[in-house]
């Protein structure tokens, strides 16, 4: 459901991909005095990707840069690729490229592989450039450089698939919140929300050495690899995150969630023209938009996001608490009128909402919205309905 236009510019992305010189002194540590013959034109360092692999990422969003790992599936991508990469393997280029590729020829593409000595990822980007895309950059230093600054490494759902067939050494952890994992999760997962992380740590193997694979609700989602920096800072030395999360599990397997019945809070009668979502709290999207359109004052929106992501977009008039500090800023919330707690997937919200009834607040009109939203600067934003 779409209330408002969502407007993105792109010139973040089109300053990110300005003309480089490729460092000549990154070239050096590697044992190469200049760009190799049959390089692609356009390169691109390891300080311009990084913010185009951090979650939550919106892949929605018309412009939104895509990253693309040239290596083979099975023995690269699979068992470690940069978050939010897709694989477009370059000896299946050209049977897979007209599908896995974004519609729009002025996305920005950043192509990868195997490092310096990898030559799939400038074969890619000139067949991209052929095909008509006008944003093409390859980062030649690739996977290799990626690991070795200790940045967050992802597997993809095939290897996790595997390790489950094999019945390998490893843990599955699923960085939701207890609210949503109970509703479904990937069978086997141990439930470690993030914002109890620090508080359930004996949930954890005893070994270091034993892999982890933290996940949460999708792209839209940083839980996992929030959890999973904690998880490395405890010492453990093979964490990894699988960004597609527990939606792309559904949408390989057929699983399906199990939504609870839902109930009005107890204080629904101080909220007139509140109705409740499916969810036990929620607010309806219907009468959340009618809200924010109507009579806005009505409510208080409080965006349980990270301080970095609500200053990239939030609702009109919202004010941020994130979730981990709900619980010690409760007395802080409004008792004069009706709460809504938001974030980008109802997950957040939802365990706002839960700490808030944990803690007693009787006295407070608490609600969350148990949507899927995309924010945009300016307010801009667009509510898409579980």
């Amino acid at each position: 459901m779409k209330r408002k236009p969502l407007y993105v510019a792109l010139s973040v992305a089109a300053l990110a991909f300005a003309p480089l010189a490729y460092s000549p002194t990154v070239l050096a540590q590697a044992g190469i005095a200049r760009p190799k013959e049959g390089w692609y034109k356009h390169l691109i360092e390891f300080d311009q990707v990084k913010p185009h692999a951090e979650l939550p990422k919106d892949m929605e969003i018309k412009g939104t840069t895509r990253l693309i790992d040239s290596r083979p599936a099975a023995r690269r991508y699979d068992i470690g690729h940069i978050p939010t990469a897709i694989n477009l393997p370059d000896t299946q280029f050209e049977k897979l490229a007209p599908t896995l590729l974004p519609a729009d020829k002025a996305t920005p593409l950043i192509f990868y592989c195997q490092g310096f000595e990898c030559d799939l990822s400038h074969k890619s980007a000139f067949k991209a450039e052929a095909m008509g895309y006008t944003n093409v950059r390859v980062y030649p230093a690739g996977q290799p450089e990626w690991e070795a600054k200790g940045e967050p490494v992802a597997v993809s759902l095939p290897h996790i698939k595997k390790l489950m067939e094999e019945k390998a050494d490893f843990a599955l952890i699923d960085s939701r919140p207890e609210r949503v994992f109970g509703q479904g999760s990937i069978p086997g997962a141990i439930n470690i929300s993030d914002s109890k992380f620090d508080k359930e740590t004996a949930k954890l193997p005893a070994s270091k050495e034993t892999t982890l694979i933290f996940f949460c609700g999708g792209l839209k989602c940083d839980l996992s690899s929030k959890s999973a920096l904690k998880a490395k800072a405890l010492g453990y030395k093979k964490v990894f995150i699988f960004p597609e999360g527990y939606p792309a599990w559904q949408a390989a397997t057929g699983a399906t969630a199990a939504a609870p019945a839902a109930t009005a809070p107890a204080a629904a009668a101080a909220a007139p023209g509140i109705e409740p979502g499916k969810e036990k709290g929620s607010i309806s999207v219907a009468s959340f938009e009618r809200i924010l359109k109507e009579n806005p004052a009505q409510i208080a929106i409080i965006d349980v996001r990270d301080e970095k992501d609500v200053k990239k977009g939030t609702f009109p008039g919202a004010i941020n608490i994130p979730v981990g500090d709900i619980e010690k800023k409760i007395g802080e919330l409004p008792k004069d009128k009706p709460i809504v707690f938001v974030c980008s997937t109802g997950a957040r919200s939802g365990e706002a909402y839960d700490t808030v009834k944990m803690l007693g607040g009787k006295d407070i009109a608490a609600y969350f919205l148990d949507a899927d939203v995309s924010f945009a600067a300016g307010n801009q934003y667009t509510i898409k309905p579980h």
